[in-house]
């Protein structure tokens, strides 16, 4: 029989996943001067670690472990299998560990293989170093370990079998199977982050799989569906399964007590650092593994360079020209990354800039005002492969490239025998990045791109500035009417309203992820599920310091389940009085006041409809939605004298100022 073909490989950091069980008869026994020590020690350890003052590069994080396996889990990745070595060895130095024994451990190093074209291209040595591509797999070589609350590792082998042997089977057969894995996993981006190590040589099984996210349901519906894929329901044999949560070294007194982490004190993030006693510590041994914590993780799986066992993808920029994570807004991995990113390169390209750029798409026919618009900027790259060859590949990078909102188009176009692949973004920045990228395609030779001339005045005006400014002009004429309307403590606020027809209860899940998502950014004031007693639907409003952030957040808002309609589309003129927080004592008052008011509305020129919404999780913070037929008609209301009465009254009645919002 011939040998069969096996994939070509590259190796990264090196990785030990350290589970310990604690000696709680002995913890328990011990004076409180030798338990201090032992959580000083034992900090110290950890903190030193995870800020690498033992390496220049890596990774280190600590994890309760639930169960009866372990108790905790130190994760190590280094650039040498000595590095490891020194930190087994540093740890059994520590007070902290005495009161320890090894439960189980697992060495491994990162990988990533060659079973795609792309990643057996970059593996020949076709694809320049300081490619997307090349950069995209060294990330997965040298991954961040991502801020998520959950993380779950088992070790895993592919079945050898008379009739089921992975081993056996032609290459094509296994990268077949590889794919389909990896389009399994494409489904759980954003939701689950994925590191694979290689263990053939190094431990029982062939690889160590650590997977993570914020949600432990996540990582349990995605290896669920993989387990009807046959490529493991065929192939492949796991190990044990480890499964714990994210803490704080600072947190290791809370840990050792059985109290619930994050604590107060490092809930906002890894910063704190004080040593606690042991008194605080206290002698009740608990778990420790109760409560909630935030953390985020990212993923997008089945990109070029996976393994043979791919579930997921880390943070993958290949799939990201933008750098814009889940939530839509614009950041980019160092926002989202904990501690040092251990050298995760950069995957934008390098191009020459030119000013000729209009004229280069006017020759291959692409014309302002048809393709794109002045003021967006173009790549132009040159590939000496026929264009035919490019559109499937080219086809794939625009079908990502449409996820984003700055995308205007890429495509092939062909002129006198050559071949020409045409990016349009409407910013610089976002072309960059997607450079990177288009610079792997076939053949690509000369780089260039440049703004496609100056956008005038009204082109401006229609891409934002004109909104800004209606809005503007809108919250000034009610500033003059006596109305506070969107700068509370100095600072705009853009609203977004969504009405959905699922059951609400469905919905809540759905927003509480949607919600974590945008936590992560500055930008986002709140995203909270209103309800209205007299309607079928229930409307989530999310509201965000820029007009930007907004619209970009509406893509997301709008895939909601059961979403029949948004505040503000079609014709007519929507406002939203925010912030409606009424005193508790007041409640039954200001609803039977927004009837009154409501009857007058009713008779009012130009008045749709208006309705009172209260929020899900707190009855007394209110959201008023009106429709009209025209700004004109809306301001005639707030002119009028009801308006100035309701106003008045409200002052007393009300916990907070309320302000009026305009659509973003």
């Amino acid at each position: 029989m011939d040998q069969r073909t096996p994939p070509q490989t590259e190796e990264g950091w090196y990785v030990l996943h350290d589970c310990r069980r604690i000696d709680w008869d002995a913890w328990r026994d011990a004076p409180d001067r030798t338990r201090d020590r032992a959580l000083s020690e034992g900090i110290d350890f950890l903190e030193g670690y995870e800020s690498l003052a033992d390496s220049e590069a890596g990774q280190t994080a600590v994890y309760t472990v639930m169960g009866h396996k372990a108790d905790i889990m130190i994760l190590h990745l280094r650039p040498t299998m000595a590095d490891l070595d020194a930190a087994e060895r540093h740890f059994e130095q520590t007070e902290f560990a005495a009161f320890t024994e090894r439960a189980y451990s697992y060495v491994s190093v990162t990988e990533a293989s060659g079973y795609t074209e792309k990643a057996r291209e970059y593996f020949e040595g076709d694809v320049d170093d300081d490619s997307g591509l090349a950069q995209y797999i060294q990330s997965r070589l040298h991954p961040d370990v991502p801020d998520a609350e959950f993380v779950c590792f088992y070790p895993m082998s592919k079945r050898r079998e008379p009739d089921q042997n992975w081993y056996d089977t032609s290459f094509e057969e296994r990268a077949a199977h590889i794919k389909r894995h990896g389009d399994i996993g494409r489904g759980y981006g954003g939701k689950v982050n994925q590191m694979i190590g290689g263990s053939i040589g190094f431990d029982d099984w062939e690889w160590g799989i650590t997977l993570w996210s914020d949600q432990m349901t996540h990582i349990k519906e995605l290896l669920t569906e993989m387990r009807f894929d046959p490529s493991t329901s065929k192939f492949a044999e796991f190990g044990q399964f480890y499964v714990g949560r994210r803490f704080d070294p600072a947190d290791l007194p809370a840990v050792l007590s059985g109290h619930r982490v994050p604590t107060e004190s490092t809930a906002g993030g890894h910063e704190a650092s004080a040593h606690a006693t042991a008194t605080e510590a206290g002698t009740d041994h608990g778990s420790g593994h109760a409560g909630d914590a935030d953390g985020h993780g990212n993923a997008h799986p089945g990109r070029p360079g996976e393994g043979d066992h791919p579930h997921t993808e880390e943070t993958a920029d290949a799939d990201h020209p933008t750098g814009r994570d889940t939530d839509g807004s614009d950041h980019t991995d160092e926002d989202s990354s904990s501690g040092h990113s251990g050298g995760r390169p950069d995957v934008s390209g390098d191009f020459e800039e030119v000013e000729d750029a209009a004229g280069r798409l006017g020759r291959l026919g692409l014309q302002a005002g048809e393709a794109y618009d002045a003021g967006d900027y173009a790549l132009v790259f040159h590939s000496s492969a026929d264009a035919e060859d490019l559109v499937e590949a080219v086809g794939e990078l625009a079908e990502s490239f449409d996820h984003y909102d700055r995308h205007v188009a890429t495509t092939v176009r062909a002129q006198s025998g050559q071949s020409y692949v045409v990016s349009i973004w409407t910013a610089k920045e976002a072309a960059e990045t997607a450079a990177g990228f288009l610079g792997d395609l076939d053949g690509i030779e000369e780089r260039v791109g440049g703004q496609l001339g100056e956008p005038s005045e009204d082109e401006a005006d229609s891409s934002g500035e004109q909104t800004a400014a209606s809005s503007q002009s809108i919250r000034e004429e009610l500033d003059a009417e006596g109305v506070y309307a969107g700068q509370p403590h100095g600072e705009d606020v853009y609203a977004l309203v969504v009405y959905s027809e699922a059951d609400t209860e469905t919905l809540a899940d759905d927003v509480a992820d949607l919600r974590s998502a945008f936590d992560r950014y500055d930008t986002h004031v709140r995203t909270t599920i209103y309800r209205d007693p007299d309607s079928a639907t229930t409307a989530v409003a999310s509201l965000w310091d820029t007009e930007d952030a907004a619209g970009t957040a509406s893509d997301y808002l709008t895939d909601l389940p059961g979403i029949v309609r948004r505040q503000g589309e079609g014709d007519g003129f929507g406002t939203m009085g925010m912030f409606y927080t009424v005193k508790p004592e007041h409640r039954e008052e200001f609803v039977e006041k927004f009837d009154t008011v409501g009857g007058l509305l009713a008779d009012m020129d130009g008045h749709r409809e208006t309705a009172l919404l209260a929020n899900r999780d707190d009855e007394n913070d209110m959201f008023i939605a009106s429709q009209w037929d025209s700004k004109e008609d809306a301001m005639a209301f707030f002119r009028s004298d009801a308006f100035s009465d309701t106003v008045s009254w409200g002052r007393d009645v009300l916990a907070d100022r309320p302000r009026h919002v305009f659509l973003a």
